[in-house]
C-alpha cells in the first residue's frame, strides 16, 4: 500500500473520531508518473512500448438506481469537542464501530493510479459523423454525465435502464439540465431540439429482459450501433451475508455486472447490432480487480481460483453458483470478482474480435474513471460513512474524482480518435485527482495501464477461454423464465 493511501486511511479514522481536528490538516501528495502500457491489438505506429508497466487505477461503476450523493457538507473546525463529555463518549464508540464496518467498504473506494502525462492532447472526442451510442445504467452517476455529453455533441444516445420509468427520467432530466445550463431560450430550445435520446428497458439480472430489450431495437442494419457502453453495477452491502440472486438464479452481483453484460453483447454481436466497420465495446470496470493495487488488497480478494463455482453450475443444470471460484459468498469479494470478470471479458473479446474476419475492425477496450463516491454504485452501502469519506477523498484529500469527470473519460473511451487509432484490447486509468485537469486529462493523465497478474496469466493459462465459455453455458443454455 503507498504512503498516499496509508495517510488517506489515517486521515479517515480522525476524520470520523475527531472531525474538528481533522478539518485543520492539509495534505500534499508527491506525483508518480510511470509509462501506459499496450494491449493486445494495436496499430504498429501507436502501441505504447510494452518495456514500462504499470498496474494502478480507479474505481467507479454506475449502478441503475441512484444512489448517495456527493456531500458537500461544511466541516466545524471551532474546535475539538470535549472527550470527557457522554455524548462524546457515546458518539466515538457508535462512529468507531461504522469505522471497523467500513473498513471493507473502503476497499470498493480506495483505488490508487500512477499516470504518464503526454505532451499531445486529444480533444477529437466527438469529431467525424454522428454516432448511435448505447449506454447501460445510464440513469445516473457518469453514466448519465457520458450521455448527456454525447447527446448534446448530437449523437443519438439509447439509455438502457432497468426500468422504463428510470429511463425516461434519465431522458427529462438531462433535457432539464441542458436547458438550465443554456444562455437563454433560443439557444436552449436549438439545443433541446437537436437532442436525440431514446429510454428503454434492460433489466440485466434478468435475460428475458435482455432478451426483449435486443427485440425491441430498430430492426434495420443502416441503425446499427457504433458504440456500446458496458456501464451499468451494483455493489451490495459489504456486510451482506444472503446470497441474494437474478432471476435466472446467478449470485445478484456477477449475474448483473458480468453475466447480463455478457449475454446482451452475445446478442447484439449475433444480430449484427454493432457497427462493423469501426464499432467500440467500452466496459466499465476497476482496479479491485487487481490485489496488489490498495483498494483490491483490503478484505478478501479478487480471484476466479479454478471457475469451480461456474463448472459446478454447469456442470448440474442448475446455473446457481455463490462465487465463481466456488467458495462460500463473500459480498466484497463479490464486487472485486465481478471486476475481474470484466477486464477478463473485455480482453477475451478482443481476442475473439479480432480472430472473426466479420468483427476483426470491432475493437474493445476497458477502463476506471477514478474514484467517484457519489454515484448509484454504493446504494447499498452504509450512507453515513459512504458521505464521511466522499468528503475526505475529494475535499480534504484531493484523491477523489467528479460525476463529470468520469462521464468524460466514457465519452472518451466511446469517441476519442487516439483510443480507436490504438486498438483494442487495453484498460485505461487516470492518477487520482485527475479531475483538475477537467477534460485536458484525457490522453494524458487518463491513459493505458496494466491489468492484475491474474487476468494476464488466464490469458495464457486457458481460464480466459474457459471462462468464456462457462459463461456462455449458464446464459445461451438457461430457460429465459
Amino acid at each position: 500500500m503507498t504512503i498516499r493511501y496509508r495517510v488517506a486511511r489515517s486521515l479517515l479514522v480522525v476524520l470520523l473520531c475527531a472531525p474538528g481536528l481533522a478539518c485543520g490538516f492539509a495534505v500534499v501528495f508527491p506525483s508518480r508518473a510511470v509509462a501506459p502500457v499496450g494491449g493486445m491489438i494495436s496499430s504498429p505506429s501507436s502501441r505504447p512500448s510494452s518495456s514500462s508497466r504499470s498496474v494502478r487505477t480507479n474505481n467507479n461503476d454506475e449502478d441503475e438506481k441512484s444512489g448517495g450523493g456527493s456531500n458537500d457538507g461544511d466541516c466545524s473546525i471551532a474546535g475539538p469537542p470535549n472527550p470527557s463529555s457522554p455524548s462524546f463518549v457515546a458518539n466515538r464508540r457508535s462512529t468507531m464501530e461504522l469505522l471497523c464496518g467500513g473498513m471493507a467498504l473502503s476497499s470498493l473506494l480506495l483505488s490508487p493510479s500512477t499516470a504518464h502525462a503526454y505532451a499531445a492532447s486529444d480533444d477529437d472526442a466527438g469529431s467525424g459523423s454522428m454516432k448511435r451510442i448505447l449506454i447501460t445504467g445510464s440513469n445516473s452517476g457518469i453514466g448519465m454525465d457520458a450521455a448527456r455529453r454525447m447527446a448534446v455533441r448530437g449523437h443519438e444516445v439509447v439509455l438502457a435502464c432497468r426500468t422504463l420509468d428510470k429511463a425516461k427520467a434519465a431522458a427529462d432530466r438531462i433535457r432539464t439540465n441542458v436547458a438550465n445550463d443554456s444562455e437563454d431560450a433560443v439557444d436552449a430550445m436549438a439545443l433541446l431540439k437537436s437532442l436525440k435520446l431514446t429510454p428503454m428497458e434492460c433489466d440485466l439480472a434478468d435475460l428475458s429482459s435482455i432478451d426483449s430489450f435486443v427485440r425491441n431495437l430498430r430492426n434495420d442494419g443502416e441503425y446499427a450501433f457504433d458504440a456500446v457502453c458496458y456501464n451499468a453495477g451494483l455493489a451490495r452491502n459489504v456486510d451482506a451475508r444472503d446470497v441474494a440472486r437474478t432471476r435466472q438464479g446467478y449470485e445478484l452481483t456477477v449475474g448483473t455486472n458480468h453475466l447480463g453484460h455478457f449475454y446482451l453483447n452475445h446478442l447484439l454481436l449475433g444480430g449484427n447490432r454493432i457497427n462493423e466497420n469501426g464499432g467500440r465495446i467500452v466496459v466499465t470496470a476497476s482496479s479491485v480487480h487487481d490485489p496488489d493495487s490498495p483498494g483490491g488488497s483490503q478484505g478478501a480478494t479478487a480471484t476466479l481460483g479454478d471457475l469451480s463455482g461456474f463448472e459446478r453450475a454447469v456442470a448440474d443444470g442448475s446455473g446457481r453458483f455463490d462465487m465463481v471460484d466456488g467458495g462460500w459468498y463473500n459480498a466484497d469479494k463479490a464486487y472485486k470478482d465481478s471486476k475481474l470478470c470484466n477486464i477478463i471479458f473485455a480482453r477475451e473479446l478482443q481476442r475473439r474480435l479480432s480472430a472473426d474476419e466479420r468483427t476483426r475492425n470491432i475493437i474493445a477496450n476497458s477502463f476506471t474513471p477514478g474514484l467517484i463516491v457519489g454515484t448509484g454504485l454504493f446504494r447499498d452501502q452504509n450512507q453515513v460513512f459512504t458521505k464521511v469519506f466522499d468528503v475526505a477523498a475529494t475535499k480534504l484529500l484531493k484523491v477523489g474524482e467528479t460525476t463529470h469527470y468520469g462521464g468524460g473519460a466514457l465519452e472518451y473511451m466511446t469517441l476519442s480518435a487516439k483510443v480507436g487509432e490504438r486498438g483494442g484490447g487495453y484498460y485505461y486509468y487516470s492518477e487520482p485527482g485527475s479531475s483538475k485537469y477537467g477534460d485536458g486529462a484525457f490522453g494524458r493523465q487518463f491513459d493505458v495501464s496494466e491489468v492484475s497478474k491474474e487476468a494476464r496469466a488466464c490469458d495464457d493459462d486457458g481460464r480466459a477461454k474457459r471462462f468464456w465459455e462457462l459463461s456462455e453455458e449458464l446464459t445461451l443454455n438457461r430457460t429465459r423464465s
